[in-house]
C-alpha cells in the first residue's frame, strides 16, 4: 500500500447537499426552506430564548433577592495548604497560581486560619483572618501590604 492508494472506506463520505441549483437537484426553487416566513428569508431565524411566542422561560420563573455587580471575586486559601512552600520564601498571587491554589479571575486572595502552618514565610498582597495572621507570625513569618 502507498500514499496515493489510500481512500476512506466505501460508503463513509457523503457529498454536500448544494441547495438551489435548479429543478432537476429536487432542491431548487424554495431551497429546502418552504414557502415564506421568517426562516424561509435570509438572515431569518428566531432569537435565543424565543419560544413561539409562548412566555419564555426566563421570564415564567420568579426572581428573588439582590445580585450585586461589583461584588468582588475573592479566592480561599487555607494556611495548611501554606505549608508545602519552603521556609523563608515570599508568597503572592503569581506563585499561588503556579502552585495551583488560585485560578481562575479573582480580584483578591483571603487566607484562612483553617490548618496548622511550621515553616515561616512573607505573605504579599493578600487578606488575612485573625486566627491565620496568629499561626503565622507565631510561627516566624509575615505579612506585607
Amino acid at each position: 500500500m502507498n500514499l496515493h492508494e489510500l481512500a476512506p472506506a466505501e460508503g463513509s463520505r457523503h457529498k454536500r447537499k448544494r441547495v438551489g441549483r435548479g429543478p432537476g437537484s429536487g432542491m431548487g426553487k424554495t431551497s429546502t426552506r418552504g414557502h415564506k416566513g421568517l426562516k424561509a428569508r435570509s438572515g431569518g431565524s428566531v432569537r435565543p430564548g424565543f419560544e413561539g411566542g409562548q412566555m419564555p422561560l426566563h421570564r415564567r420563573l420568579p426572581k428573588r433577592g439582590f445580585k450585586n455587580i461589583h461584588r468582588a471575586a475573592i479566592a480561599i486559601v487555607n494556611v495548611a495548604d501554606l505549608d508545602r512552600f519552603e521556609s523563608g520564601m515570599v508568597i503572592d498571587e503569581l506563585v499561588l497560581r503556579n502552585m495551583g491554589l488560585v485560578k481562575g479571575s479573582i480580584d483578591k486572595i483571603k487566607i484562612l486560619g483553617n490548618g496548622e502552618v511550621t515553616k515561616s514565610f512573607s505573605l504579599k498582597n493578600c487578606l488575612v483572618s485573625k486566627t491565620a495572621r496568629e499561626k503565622i507570625e507565631t510561627a516566624g513569618g509575615n505579612i506585607e501590604q
